[in-house]
């Protein structure tokens, strides 16, 4: 018993175990998945038509077709498709050819670049070719200074913008940062990237072991374990400031730390007083409460993003972990999974399902791989996203909860992957050393 309990706690230090899974029926994610609108995207034109502008239109049409081909509520007409003639302003598009075969696009978004000195500027509009009379739905114009980063940020906002507009007021991902473990400067330490895996940068210098990082809420606070001359500890690092701050020590092994959807609180697995358990704290650490009390760990918590009322966590209470709820005062606690190994939960943003990773018919010999599924928690219907690819783990739910970033050893070994909250459209954002434990965050 003390060997399982012991490989179970490894869980929240980032140890993993071989997986199997299967399959289900399917279901949406509420969030406009499935529903998709036949877009037009033509590269935008050089005005002037200046060869010193090509490498920021380059790298402006490349982000943009992948922010709005990644969106998951477009379907991209193929460029083989479209007129010879791009437009580059209203004047010069033709509705009809955009509208009717072969490109029968509901919608077109086009527009052009320019250089002045040290500026660059883009306008952008979104036209409704089917709509001869009134057919333009957005136009935006936007400055930045003249760098390759600038023109991928402006194609982000660009992007953004239209997914808002034709998304049902949901703010796209496109500026959005994923932070995640790497070992790739020798160390575990905690990284971010852009939401497309462009940017890593290395945050901590702790030379040691940093593992699970969380965000605050407001992009200001990453919450992450570190090995510490201490022991395992809850560290805080501050992205403001570049740094680490303090946050309080607490005896035994403290792992998983999650912040509840206000930044007021944060909930953590804890050793402090024997059994691994669940505990509460105010964001500074003060008045640490524990929530779970039953023998067997309890570890990987994570708030109703929508209340702040409930946690969902993994136990080991009837022996292989399985996924609970409860009320965030420890109250009501009521099983989720029924059968096999299940880790790694994250909550959606609207509060309506859980994305966990997922050895369904656990034990030697068993057929199948560590999975990622979600799970509608009402009815406890679960849909698998992954399948067969290597082991799965530690899913994160985009802001827009139309996506999900997680790990994978598909391709020999743990990198970063994202893909559609439906399974499809994965693919991997990192590729240099071991990259795992994504969580994905706001665009500070």
């Amino acid at each position: 018993m003390k060997h399982r309990r012991f490989k179970f706690l490894l869980i929240a230090i980032a140890l993993y175990l071989p997986a199997l899974a299967q399959d289900q029926g399917y279901f949406k994610t509420g969030t406009n998945m499935g529903v998709q609108m036949r877009l037009a995207v033509p590269d935008f034109k050089a005005k002037p038509d200046d060869p010193s502008t090509a490498a920021l239109l380059k790298v402006f049409n490349d982000t943009l077709w992948n922010d709005l081909d990644n969106s998951g509520i477009f379907e991209l007409a193929s460029k083989s498709f479209y007129p010879t003639t791009v437009p580059g302003s209203p004047q010069e598009i033709n509705l009809a050819q955009w509208g009717g075969a072969p490109v029968n696009a509901s919608l077109v978004a086009f527009g052009n670049l320019a250089v002045n000195g040290s500026e660059v500027m883009v306008q952008g509009w979104l036209d409704d070719p089917k709509n001869t009379q009134n057919p333009q739905v957005l136009g935006k114009e936007y400055r930045e200074q003249a760098t390759e980063e600038n023109a991928r940020k402006i194609a982000h906002r660009f992007a953004d913008d239209i997914i808002f507009r034709m998304g049902g007021g949901i703010n796209g991902v496109a500026e959005t940062k994923v932070y995640f473990i790497s070992n790739r400067s020798g160390a575990k330490e905690v990284w971010v990237m852009d939401y497309d895996g462009a940017n890593q940068k290395q945050l901590t210098h702790l030379r040691s072991i940093a593992l699970g990082p969380h965000i605050s809420p407001d992009g200001s606070r990453i919450a992450f374990t570190g090995f510490v001359a201490k022991g395992t500890e809850i560290l805080m690092y501050s992205v403001d400031l570049g740094r680490l701050v303090s946050f309080p020590y607490f005896p035994g092994t403290n792992t998983s730390p999650a912040w509840s959807s206000d930044g007021a609180k944060l909930a953590f697995s804890s050793s402090m007083r024997g059994d691994p358990e669940i505990f509460v704290t105010d964001a500074n650490g003060a008045a640490p409460r524990r929530v779970t009390a039953f023998k067997g760990p309890d570890v990987q918590p994570v708030w109703n993003p929508k209340t702040a009322a409930q946690i969902i966590w993994v136990s080991g209470r009837t022996g292989l972990p399985q996924i609970y709820l409860m009320d965030a005062d420890g109250g009501n606690a009521q099983r989720l999974t029924n059968e096999g190994y299940a880790v790694s939960p994250s909550w959606s943003p609207n509060g309506q399902f859980v994305a966990f990773s997922w050895i369904r018919h656990y034990g030697p010999g068993a057929p199948g791989a560590q999975d990622i599924y979600i799970m509608d928690i009402a009815s406890k219907q679960w849909q698998q996203l992954t399948h067969d690819g290597g082991r799965n783990d530690y899913p994160s739910w985009s802001p827009d909860g139309r996506h999900l970033v997680f790990q994978s050893t598909r391709s020999g070994r743990e990198e970063i992957w994202s893909m559609l909250a439906d399974g499809s459209k994965q693919h991997q954002l990192t590729t240099q050393g071991s990259n795992t434990q994504p969580d994905w965050g706001s665009s500070k």
